[in-house]
């Protein structure tokens, strides 16, 4: 491997991951490194990352940003979860929100209980214990000190990349404008030395991160890293975005609205609302998604429609050589959860948590892709079985996704939901217990038997015991105030 000590690191593209790795290399290992980022005003970013998740927080409060600056600069809303719309069958809609739901004991989470509950008729609706639900649903939501909610934003992401790219560039990063022509490599080794612009500069470097979108210039095109395709588990496979006028005040979630062939997105900002379309290419030609899409937004349509095709699916190898690959050229997983820009940030602290200051050894590398890979395919698993366990036969692109084969290890989930009700968490899975339990009733998995353990509560205790946890939840909401007018007080935009 390389042995020689690594200065410069070189970031090939821009958009929301190259910024992101920028920023924070710059921010937290810059007084180190030499960082260059090469982009061109003449290669447009796909730009519609707009919906992220709690993680996020994480990594701000690293790069130690404020949360009133950020917002206003990317006009900003509030996300407590995703409404799910016509998933588990036309008609029928449920919330998978951020944080907890009821309480669970030693033995047994907290379905359990409910499930008893329900048996007896006097559970409430099962995200009713929860607050981030709740809020959701009553449109309600305010920043805490303590105890407070676990949320996440919707954002503009062109606009989160300029925020960073200030940030990036304040702390030593130079930006370097130009179309990359080729990759030089070393012959003997075949690592990166450095990008070749039209120009006819060369801008070299030791470590070169890939944030070059679905062409993976350097990590594929160059290293061939080699791709999994997993579209025989996500059959979508393109997408149409547009940005709409408000019509009204901003919702404090996502909206996931199924389609015949796909589904539909709506993400509310503080000044415009972002929409799109993911479908399967083999049910729906392109024409039929834009009108389809057109023929369901709310507003005043603001941008031309843009199509974006995709193969979901993972690059095999994220580290090969000298190269480090984050965002689309590192794979893309369809943007049904909001995980692109948390993938695009766990990389970025796993590479700055076993950075090869004095050069690449073959250990580090295996053990960031091995990383990487556990943690995407528990991401893949999530999405999958939100297309699997469906209730709809409607069409035939339905069909499809109730009949499809899947992974032995979402297989091995469902089973262990389905017949004992439980559900389990490993390290550093980004999904927690509470996120699957929600996916799996909404989309009308209900599980055949609770733990006996709950048996130990006589009726009026579990009784009691659901109606406190509820009841605290109530309370918790109703003082909370509305999303807009919360935004409005915390970190209202300038307009436009």
């Amino acid at each position: 491997m390389q042995h020689g000590k690594i200065h410069k690191v070189v970031v090939a593209g821009g958009g929301t991951a190259g910024w992101m790795a920028a920023a924070s290399l710059a921010k937290l290992l810059g007084k180190t490194l030499d960082i260059t980022l090469v982009e061109s005003d003449e290669i447009g970013t796909v730009g519609v990352g707009e919906a992220t998740i709690p993680t996020l927080i994480t990594l701000h409060d690293l790069l130690k940003i404020k949360e009133q600056d950020f917002l206003r600069a990317v006009q900003g809303t509030f996300k407590l979860g995703i409404s799910f719309e016509n998933w588990r069958d036309v008609g029928e809609d449920y919330i998978h929100s951020f944080g907890w739901t009821g309480q669970d004991s030693w033995a047994a989470g907290f379905q359990h209980f409910w499930l008893k509950g329900r048996k007896m008729g006097i559970s409430r609706e099962f995200g009713e214990y929860c607050k981030e639900w709740l809020a959701a649903k009553r449109n309600r939501f305010a920043v805490m000190a303590k105890q407070g909610l676990n949320y996440a934003y919707h954002i503009d992401a062109s606009l989160y990349a300029r925020f960073l790219r200030g940030m990036a560039e304040a702390h030593g990063a130079v930006r370097q404008e130009g179309r990359i022509d080729r990759v030089e490599q070393d012959p003997e080794s075949g690592f990166i030395t450095g990008l070749r612009l039209q120009s006819g500069q060369l801008v070299e470097g030791d470590l070169f991160i890939d944030c070059t979108g679905f062409r993976g210039l350097l990590i594929e095109q160059t290293l061939q890293a080699g791709y999994d395709d997993w579209r025989h588990w996500l059959p979508c496979d393109s997408a149409v975005a547009v940005q709409t006028e408000s019509v009204r005040p901003p919702i404090p979630y996502t909206r996931a609205i199924a389609r015949e062939a796909g589904w539909q997105w709506r993400i509310p900002l503080q000044h415009r609302v972002g929409n799109g379309v993911v479908f399967s290419a083999e049910h729906w030609s392109d024409d039929e998604a834009v009108e389809r899409l057109l023929g369901k937004v709310q507003g005043r349509v603001l941008t031309e429609p843009r199509v974006i095709k995709f193969k979901t699916g993972s690059r095999r190898r994220h580290w090969h050589k000298n190269c480090v690959a984050m965002g689309l050229s590192s794979g893309f997983i369809e943007p049904l959860e909001s995980t692109s820009i948390h993938l695009i940030q766990r990389a970025i602290i796993r590479l700055m948590q076993m950075f090869p200051y004095d050069g690449i050894r073959q250990p580090d590398v295996d053990e960031f892709n091995n990383q990487m890979r556990f943690e995407i395919d528990n991401v893949r698993d999530f999405i999958v079985l939100h297309y699997h366990v469906t209730e709809r036969t409607d069409t035939p692109f339905w069909r499809h996704c109730r009949g499809m084969d899947i992974p032995d290890s979402l297989r091995h989930r469902i089973e262990l939901f389905k017949q004992a009700g439980r559900v389990f968490k490993v390290p550093t899975e980004l999904f927690g217990e509470n996120s699957w339990i929600q996916v799996m009733l909404g989309q009308g998995l209900t599980p055949e038997q609770y733990h006996p353990i709950v048996n130990m509560m006589s009726e009026d205790e579990l009784r009691q015991f659901l109606t406190g946890i509820h009841g605290a939840t109530d309370s918790f909401v109703s003082q909370l105030p509305e999303h807009q007018r919360f935004i409005d007080h915390y970190c209202k935009a300038a307009p436009g």
